[in-house]
């Protein structure tokens, strides 16, 4: 369906691994060997916080109905600036038309959304989900996709308080609403959600098959597998990358997420929890 990355950690030039990895996410958006389609043209989107932002700090984002690797401003945008969290996805459509607002990522105040999967047989289910959305979130939809609407029924169920919680009860309701639609797997895909301090990254399906997953090991572990890697000394400590596939081949340096998984990435590093989604 698309391909998405997160990073968190000491301020990057987002370029490094949006443009500039042997498996970049631009290099994915031509060829993607993990993904459902291999190709990812049909516009992308670029969300960042800045570096002195502070808490709370809205996130810029730039959508292009452009194909990633044809867009010149995303490389001057990338390269121009560092940020300390950033979002970027590159989409293939699957039925809402290619435009702007159908872009991810998604924001709303101080929070950034993206989802790599889909609803399934969303026309059938979409009223119900939408009417299911405050009437103050309402207004905010300004696209087509089920991903937006699913990111407005999270918020509507408590996203800003409890983002796994909130998501278990949003994916839980797309579920039942889509089995009283006689729709045998409702859900699919990988979301990343944050607020500009954390990065919560879902991986479920509701067939238990979902798309990949994957993060990066904690840099000074690389350092120590890999002491003469140059590359190495672009990234800080801190650093952490979350990718819908490896930014590269080299052994250990990325981890598979496990199905129904939440990784949850902070200042601390890593953990993951078990995913449940409420009935």
């Amino acid at each position: 369906m698309c391909r998405w990355l997160a990073y968190t950690g000491e301020p990057l030039q987002p370029s490094i691994v949006i443009l500039d990895s042997p498996h970049s996410l631009v290099a994915q958006s031509l060829n993607s060997p993990l993904g459902a389609e291999t190709v990812n043209g049909d516009g992308f989107g670029f969300g960042w916080y800045p570096v002195d932002g502070g808490p709370g700090a809205e996130p810029g984002y730039f959508h292009s109905i452009e194909p990633a690797w044809n867009d010149q401003n995303l490389r001057e945008l990338t390269r121009s600036i560092r940020s300390p969290l950033f979002f970027s996805h590159v989409r293939a459509a699957a039925g809402p038309p290619i435009q702007q607002t159908n872009c991810h990522p998604y924001r709303y105040e101080n929070w950034l959304f993206m989802h790599n999967g889909y609803l399934a047989e969303f026309p059938k289910v979409k009223r119900d989900l939408t009417y299911a959305v405050d009437p103050s979130l309402y207004p905010h939809i300004l696209g087509t996709t089920d991903s937006e609407v699913l990111f407005h029924l999270a918020l509507s169920l408590g996203l800003r308080d409890d983002p796994i919680a909130a998501l278990g009860a949003a994916i839980g309701m797309v579920e039942s609403v889509g089995h009283e639609h006689g729709i045998a797997f409702p859900m699919q895909g990988t979301i990343a959600v944050t607020d500009g301090e954390t990065v919560w990254a879902f991986r479920y399906s509701s067939q238990g098959r979902t798309r990949t997953l994957y993060h990066s090991v904690d840099v000074d572990v690389v350092r120590e597998m890999y002491p003469d890697a140059e590359r190495l000394k672009l990234f800080g400590s801190h650093a952490h990358v979350i990718v819908s596939e490896p930014l590269n081949d080299v052994p250990g340096v990325f981890l598979e997420v496990p199905e129904s998984t939440v990784a949850v990435v902070d200042h601390s590093g890593y953990r993951h929890e078990p995913f449940v989604v409420s009935a």
